[in-house]
């Protein structure tokens, strides 16, 4: 039968060019909210972090209702990161909204989103966002946008995508460039005129592919997919199996089962093919797994998610400070929470160390490890980690390196800075745009060139440019490089800072850390511009004196701190040093805080 009262459709696009808003208007428009409900923006980003920094870091369900039509929505991250949620959500939907800002135009991730949406041949619709941009190139950009799809050998039906033009802040859309209507209604009317009505053999053995998995403490697991043939009823009998384990998990049953209206989710009885369902009752289901009829098992093929390119090892805290602040603080509950976050995060690997208390972890990107330090940090955890560091991969005999597709966009009499910090890292060019007065620059560069190279290329740039970044492949490995030019001011003694140790130290270079803050012997408060360490004591106080008199270090003057945060913390630290995380500190330390034996170490080094 066609499910004609149903769409099931993802929204995908780069970072900021204004997802989680438009489906904010969607959901307004399609009867979610009441009239006089207060909607908060970007109501969709329920998570701090997400609201904080301004970014979808998880995939979420949503539904809206439009001339008796369910369109089940899901909204993706935008994040290079966070692809790994954009990759299986896919399998969810029938066709996908391909978002693109009239401004900026496609950028790394649009190419990465439109590839996957264009290999599993979903029905797709070109959305040109943020129209009423004062610097809005439209006809540019749609160009563009259909070079990009000739670019990713998309079929001649993908290229006749229709073009929607939206204000997804004002809630309006159109099919003409020039005028926008009253609201989102030629949106809707080009979702259900191109994506069609899924048809789907209700009569079936039931078939659900897992494609999310949310946690609860108190019904466990809960899953997340789409019906793909049959019915799911509560209380009945199933099996879970994976395309890529021959073993088979019989006498299971789904407890409570969920659709999801707007914001809420519905608790019913029975759901059929096309719906997205929430589930619970399943111990130890996880991403990928096929719920079946035990009558016909029959496990669904799930994506293959790309693999990590970047790690950390997180160990546990073993600092002077360690566990005075922190209300997780062992190696069981560390392994217990980095294996937890394996259930929802297909993108993650954990693997234990040859050290009972390090764990080696796996990322898709700085940011994607930053987000679950930062998590972790806020439910109490404390611990440290290394400097990020990529993974290699040998192909054919040949070491080869992850490299990145690194987009900035400059004005014009700033791009002498970029191709020089790209030429120290070893970027190759492969274009340059003129867009209006800015510049865009794309190079090719190796992942572990743009380690620490955000703070670099803002201050450079003073500000004014914007860059992305999203994996590319591997490449042979490009050769030495040296990751940080400036060294570290490590304190020389335990004790608390005080000003006239600190306005001694001040001289050597910039500070982190201000008077009255406590240290311990290897910490770094600070850096200096030379190549090389230096120990400073701001814990040294002024000698007594028959002639000093007691308000004689009022006229000392500290220069401002520099308060770092934790992506910068990450992308400062060297390869002798470690990131100390606290729910209410980070502090870099060197990985020998003992001044004597890690000037034996270094000089063993040096020596071999």
């Amino acid at each position: 039968m066609l499910r004609e009262d149903l769409r099931n459709v993802a929204i995908i696009a780069h970072v900021d060019h204004g997802k989680t808003t438009l489906v904010n208007e969607m959901m307004a428009q399609g009867g979610v909210f009441r009239d006089n409900q207060q909607i908060q923006d970007r109501v969709m980003d329920s998570n701090d972090l997400e609201r904080e920094r301004g970014i979808t870091i998880l995939a979420k369900n949503t539904s809206a209702h439009y001339k008796g039509v369910k369109i089940n929505i899901v909204d993706t991250p935008g994040h290079a990161d966070f692809s790994g949620e954009v990759e299986r959500v896919l399998k969810m939907v029938d066709g996908a909204l391909v978002l693109v800002d009239a401004a900026e135009g496609p950028l790394p991730q649009t190419r990465f989103v439109l590839q996957k949406a264009l290999e599993l041949g979903l029905k797709l619709i070109i959305v040109i966002n943020k129209v009423d941009r004062p610097d809005a190139r439209i006809a540019e950009v749609v160009e563009e946008m259909q070079l990009l799809m000739m670019e990713l050998d998309a079929t001649d039906e993908q290229l006749d995508s229709p073009i929607v033009y939206c204000c997804g802040r004002q809630g309006t859309s159109s099919l003409d460039a020039d005028k926008q209507e009253e609201d989102l209604a030629p949106l809707f009317d080009t979702i259900l005129e191109t994506i069609p009505a899924k048809e789907v053999d209700v009569d079936g053995a039931g078939q659900l592919l897992v494609s999310c998995i949310d946690y609860n403490e108190f019904v466990g697991r809960i899953g997340i997919g789409r019906i793909e043939r049959g019915k799911l009823k509560v209380n009945a009998p199933v099996s879970v199996c994976n395309f890529n384990d021959s073993k088979v998990r019989t006498n299971c049953r789904i407890v409570n089962l969920y659709q999801i209206e707007g914001l809420e989710r519905t608790l019913v009885e029975e759901a059929k093919a096309g719906d997205i369902v929430v589930f619970s009752g399943i111990e130890g289901l996880n991403i990928g797994d096929t719920v079946c009829d035990p009558a016909k098992v029959e496990p669904v093929q799930f994506v293959s998610i790309e693999e990590p390119t970047v790690e950390m090892t997180f160990s546990v805290n073993d600092s002077p400070f360690a566990g005075k602040e922190g209300k997780f603080v062992t190696s069981r509950q560390l392994r217990d929470r980095l294996y937890h976050e394996l259930l929802r995060d297909v993108s993650l690997r954990v693997n234990d160390t040859d050290q009972t208390d390090s764990f080696r972890v796996c990322g898709r990107g700085e940011m994607h490890l930053s987000i679950l330090i930062e998590t972790m940090r806020r439910e109490g955890y404390e611990f440290q980690v290394s400097t990020p560091r990529v993974l290699y991969k040998e192909i054919d005999g040949v070491l080869n390196e992850p490299i990145e597709r690194f987009v900035a966009d400059v004005p014009e009499d700033m791009t002498g800075p970029v191709f020089s910090a790209m030429g120290n890292r070893k970027g190759v060019l492969m274009h340059m745009t003129a867009i209006g007065s800015r510049m865009r620059l794309e190079f090719s560069v190796p992942s572990r060139g743009l380690f620490g190279y955000k703070s670099e290329f803002l201050t450079a740039t003073k500000g004014q440019g914007i860059m992305n970044t999203i994996f590319f492949g591997y490449e042979p490995y490009k050769g030495d490089m040296q990751r940080r030019n400036t060294g570290s001011l490590v304190a020389f003694e335990t004790g608390d800072a005080v000003t006239y140790g600190l306005f001694n130290a001040q001289g050597r270079g910039t500070l982190f850390i201000g008077a009255g803050t406590p240290v311990y012997e290897g910490m770094v408060v600070g850096y200096t511009n030379l190549a090389d360490d230096i120990n400073v004591n701001v814990c040294k106080t002024k000698h007594l004196t028959n002639t000093r008199s007691s308000g004689s270090d009022d006229a000392l003057t500290l220069v401002p701190v520099t308060k770092m945060s934790l992506e910068e913390c990450l992308e400062f630290i060297a390869d002798d040093e470690l990131l100390e995380v606290t729910p209410k500190s980070l502090r870099i330390r060197k990985r020998i805080l003992n001044g004597e034996l890690r000037a034996k170490a270094r000089f063993k080094d040096k020596n071999r």
